[in-house]
């Protein structure tokens, strides 16, 4: 990764006023609606955190590199012409003395055994040198962020030790932020409250979340009266922004240039990499940031779509239902992995309005296939690890009512899209198995086929599969007693 003869970092954060203004006029309707644009700059405290840090930022020092005039016979392919090859720190430090604030060059170190590069780099007119390495598969760095070349990282470094300096305060203020009150949650509360409405059809028959001290964040905003929710957590990734960005847990604004903070793949919610550890489960997917639906976790394909059970399931059960139930090896045989494979990608693409006619496809095995497939690598699988014991505890009872009871209230634990569809998949398999004097495929049959399929192990760990297919078979015969009411 060689030099570049102009910074790629701070052409980005050109002072643009109009555009920061928008964001703070943004964070003022959200608490403030009644506020008129022209007392934009006296509406909040945060108002005066935002400005401040965005302005400290245009005034931190830029990455000044110190040219090696003869290329060391050493020269890593990952560092430029700011390599200066075996110098001691006081060569370094000689070299950065006489050059303005962020000046720095890369050097090697006796010391390091081969393990890292030296960065020494001037800032307010003292000269620091820090531990650089390298990783092939990430980047260069000195803590966590990775970069792609040692330029982004001291541009980077550099605005962070300035607001450190400057703004010690205000980034102290990170620490304690209040959830509860923050941008996230007031931006999030009429979505939380229609969510919280349209599930309440799909309440946790089993939940009682009163009966416990910890009522979720959900319900403490929104009153007692409303349903609770299925909880999710954000699933966060370090990210590179674009553009002027805030924290909404501290809104405070995302310094830096290059993976500023974190964004939720499910919601979309952005926050800085410490706030974003603040989060409760409370995570609204949105369709927007779904892509397809096979390998997604249910819950969050279930809160994206608003939906009772995932639409995979219900359209090639139905499927099955109307042309397969007196197919002889329903389930047992296989359809041919490519045509499977284009049901999949359909699904992935169009959603519900995939067809999965007779029409088009007329081998009723490749509907099952897809089927399996998509219960198959579902992140989490139907059965969860947690629950799974327990019902493999519940099946060692050698009176029936026991065992169905106990396996009743195994299934209790599970989250509700997991129960919902578990017994959605028991009742029609238990109608595969009435057509059994026909389509050969009995309770058993079937277990032995979804055992693996709705069921998965922790890597390492040797299991007895007969259990899982006992369990399976046990609720596939007793469905209506174990999931009726």
């Amino acid at each position: 990764m060689g030099l570049e003869s102009d910074s790629p970092v701070h052409t980005v954060w050109k002072s643009d006023y109009n555009s920061i203004k928008m964001v703070v006029l943004r964070l003022s309707r959200v608490f403030k609606p009644d506020y008129m644009e022209r007392d934009w700059n006296l509406l909040y405290p945060l108002t005066i955190d935002i400005l401040n840090l965005y302005r400290m930022q245009l005034e931190a020092p830029v990455p000044i590199p110190i040219i090696c005039e003869d290329v060391p016979p050493d020269l890593p392919s990952y560092l430029g012409r700011d390599y200066h090859g075996m110098i001691s720190h006081v060569e370094a430090s000689n070299l950065l003395s006489s050059q303005p604030n962020g000046a720095y060059l890369v050097r090697s170190s006796r010391s390091a055994n081969g393990e890292f590069h030296t960065l020494s780099l001037k800032f307010i007119d003292k000269i620091h040198h820090y531990k650089l390495f390298y990783d092939p598969k990430s980047g260069l760095y000195v803590r966590e962020k990775r970069y792609d070349c040692v330029r982004s990282l001291v541009a980077d470094g550099l605005v962070t030790m300035y607001l450190e300096l400057k703004a010690p305060t205000t980034l102290q203020r990170l620490a304690t932020a209040n959830y509860q009150e923050s941008p996230y949650m007031t931006l999030n509360k009429r979505k939380l409250r229609a969510l919280s409405r349209e599930n309440a059809k799909n309440k946790n028959l089993f939940a009682d979340p009163y009966n416990s001290q910890d009522i979720p964040l959900s319900q403490q905003i929104l009153g007692p009266n409303i349903p609770d929710k299925i909880e999710k957590q954000h699933v966060f990734r370090l990210t590179t922004f674009k553009g002027l960005n805030w924290c909404e847990l501290c809104a405070n604004f995302l310094w830096g240039f290059t993976l500023q903070g974190k964004k939720c793949e499910d919601c979309g919610v952005i926050a800085h990499v410490k706030c974003s550890e603040k989060f409760d489960n409370d995570c609204v997917p949105d369709l927007k940031y779904i892509r397809g639906v096979f390998g997604i976790e249910l819950t969050t394909l279930l809160s994206a779509y608003k939906a009772e059970l995932p639409f995979v399931v219900t359209k090639c059960v139905s499927e099955v239902e109307a042309r397969g139930l007196t197919t002889e090896g329903i389930y047992r045989l296989s359809g041919f992995a490519e045509e499977i494979d284009a049901i999949k990608m359909a699904l992935d693409k169009d959603g519900e309005k995939a067809d999965l006619s007779v029409d088009k496809w007329p081998n009723i095995n490749v509907i099952t296939g897809a089927l399996k497939l998509y219960l198959r690598i579902l992140p989490v699988p139907l059965v969860t690890f947690e629950v799974h014991p327990k019902l493999i505890d519940a099946i060692q009872h050698d009176k029936v009512d026991l065992q169905l009871s106990s396996i009743k209230h195994a299934l209790r634990s599970l989250p509700k899209p997991h129960y919902d569809t578990l017994k959605f998949m028991m009742e029609h398999l238990y109608r595969i198995a009435l057509h059994a004097p026909i389509n050969k495929m009995n309770s058993s049959n079937l277990a032995t086929v979804f055992a693996p399929t709705l069921i998965h192990h922790p890597p390492n760990l040797i299991w007895d599969v007969r259990s899982d297919i006992l369990l399976l078979e046990i609720m596939i015969n007793n469905c209506e007693r174990i999931f009726g009411k």
